[in-house]
């Protein structure tokens, strides 16, 4: 279900006194990614800004989410939490809303011990909804072992991870690991997806590909033809505007670049701030080579 190119999709804000959820701006988005030829929908994750939506506005972009993709492609909505019992309500949420997976980041700050990690994971599994693990290291303090990823995809429930941990060693041993389990591996980096499609990975949840779906779906398409040279070209054309989203803290370059092309988008709430006057002239100028 999980495969191809997967939009982390931004939070639009209006620029009011509490940065309200620009909902009619959601949707506006929502609608031109599915335009352009998109494989599935991550609503609620790190680039949607979940650590500061209240309970109540994540329910509310996962509902609109699934309201407007209406079953053309899958919603995978970020529901994880560093609190198990709060992840729990947000999937039971996810699930009641129709979405069709849950992306459960590693619990951050605790630090929990391979036990605590199981048992984590697995409550949230056995609530009956497919789940990708979403290793991100650099965020949470902690790095998913592949043997305990290997170990956790027997679990029927566990559709796959992302894996943002940069190392393509670790990729390798857990697509190496769960190949004979019905498991997926999507990269959680723009730059590896190409390098993660070539050794048997899925996908790649994306954030180049709030700016430019099409290109980003034409290189995953090109590959998956096998014109391993059109796809490998398609990669270097994207490679600036990939590096270009992680010039300040993801969302802020992406956001900013969203709302340089005319399409909703607003500020980044705190403790997020605007991109700076350099950085936007940098983004600009990408943008515009980029055409």
């Amino acid at each position: 279900m999980f495969e191809g190119i997967l939009p982390a999709i931004i939070t639009p804000f209006h620029r009011d006194s509490g940065a309200s959820p620009d909902i009619e701006g959601l949707r506006s988005n929502i609608e031109s990614l599915l335009q352009r030829g998109i494989h599935g929908i991550v609503p609620c994750g790190s680039t949607g800004e979940s650590a500061t939506l209240t309970f109540e506005e994540h329910e509310q972009v996962i509902g609109e989410t699934v309201d407007v993709v209406n079953g053309q492609v899958p919603v995978l909505a970020g529901t994880g939490s560093n609190n198990t019992e709060e992840a729990v309500r947000l999937t039971r949420s996810a699930q009641d809303a129709g979405a069709d997976g849950a992306l459960i980041i590693s619990p951050y700050y605790n630090k929990p011990n391979r036990a605590g990690l199981i048992k984590h994971f697995t409550k949230l599994a056995d609530l009956d909804l497919p789940i990708i693990l979403y290793n991100v290291p650099g965020r949470t303090g902690q790095n998913l072992q592949p043997d305990l990823v290997i170990e956790l995809a027997r679990h029927p429930n566990i559709a796959g991870i992302k894996e943002a941990s940069g190392d393509i060693t670790q990729i390798s041993r857990i697509i190496e690991g769960t190949r004979d389990e019905d498991f997926v591996v999507l990269s959680g980096d723009d730059a590896m997806t190409l390098p993660v499609l070539a050794i048997g990975g899925a996908g790649v949840i994306s954030v180049a590909a709030n700016v430019d779906p099409g290109r980003m779906v034409r290189m995953y398409e090109a590959f998956r033809a096998g014109d391993l040279a059109r796809a490998r070209d398609l990669h270097y054309e994207l490679g600036p505007l990939m590096r270009a989203m992680f010039i300040d803290t993801n969302p802020i370059p992406v956001k900013k670049a969203v709302e340089l092309l005319g399409m909703a988008a607003g500020p980044v709430r705190l403790p997020l701030d605007e991109l700076d006057e350099a950085k936007t002239e940098l983004l600009r100028e990408v943008l515009v080579n980029h055409g």
